[in-house]
């Protein structure tokens, strides 16, 4: 099927056998078909379209938490919605956010406002839509606890709206989004301000300066953390007990900052992650008896 042909009426770029590894924060050597989506009204043609001819897809913003197929034959889609950061303000109201923007903009216009309870996803590597998705977060709280409304087109190329509650989010996941639907709009509140917040997100920002790899490419923190009779179980800190930092298949190493961050220093690809992974896991249960769950979602 020549996908270019089927969506020539669409309004969306498609790129084939595109190199995807600018679309993963870990840099992973990938290829396949990226679909660019401007505005909601075109996601919900291409969705529609998409169903029509049973045509599978994945979602693709940053790649932060996304372990991507080296050579895929499922299209990936790209949300690029326009957004002026520069007409931003706070005028006391929710914030509507196109899912594609980056949180590090969201967390830049934080800090300059002082706004109450966003400092919980600085440093977060995301666009909004991904952090939504799983629920991102850091010592500081997660994303779920300052999102008001989640707009959403679904495979049928139909929007919805979720009013978020108590139980819309979960650790490191939401439990609302059903399959193929992709978000595209997300309103995070205005809990009014924090002469605070601006100091909190500078020194929140050195420590993990400090203490992870942010300069490195890697895709966040690889696996959840976990508990045990009721105590917290930090997946970094037991690798770091056992000695695997350090640890390497090929070009992709445990890093020696920060146990639950692994880092492709060359060429790796996904089977390369996949690889360390299954080590570290195995190795983390043989000696913990300690089951720890992925936070990257092998696509």
């Amino acid at each position: 099927m020549n996908l270019k042909s089927e969506l020539s009426d669409i309004n969306v770029v498609v790129e084939e056998n595109k190199d995807l590894s600018s679309f993963s924060t870990m840099r992973l050597k990938a290829k396949g078909t990226l679909i660019t989506v401007s505005d909601a009204n075109i996601l919900e043609k291409l969705l529609k379209r998409l169903s029509e001819k049973k045509i599978d897809y994945r979602i693709l913003g940053m790649g932060a938490n996304t372990l991507i197929s080296n050579d895929s034959t499922i299209p990936y889609i790209t949300l690029k919605f326009s957004f002026d950061k520069e007409g931003l303000v706070d005028n006391g109201e929710n914030f509507i956010f196109p899912a594609s923007l980056r949180l590090s903009t969201i967390t830049s216009f934080a800090a300059k406002n002082n706004l109450k309870g966003w400092e919980v996803i600085t440093g977060v590597p995301a666009t909004l839509g991904g952090a939504v998705v799983m629920n991102a977060g850091t010592s500081l709280g997660e994303i779920g606890s300052i999102v008001k409304r989640v707009w959403i087109i679904d495979n049928e190329g139909q929007s919805r709206i979720v009013e978020v509650d108590d139980e819309s989010f979960s650790y490191r996941k939401n439990n609302f989004l059903k399959n193929d639907e992709i978000i595209y709009q997300v309103e995070l509140i205005n809990n009014g301000k924090d002469k605070s917040v601006s100091e909190v997100i500078r020194n929140y920002l050195k420590k993990r300066n400090e203490t992870q790899p942010m300069k490195e490419w890697t895709c966040g923190c690889v696996f959840k953390n976990a508990s045990y009779n009721e105590k917290p179980c930090p997946a970094g800190k037991y690798i770091d007990i056992l000695g695997l930092k350090g640890l390497a298949i090929g070009d992709m190493r445990v890093s020696r900052v920060h146990g639950n961050f692994f880092e492709n220093t060359g060429e790796s690809t996904r089977e390369d992650v996949l690889e360390l992974i299954a080590l570290a896991k195995d190795e983390l249960y043989l000696q913990t008896g300690i089951m720890f769950d992925l936070e990257a979602r092998i696509d």
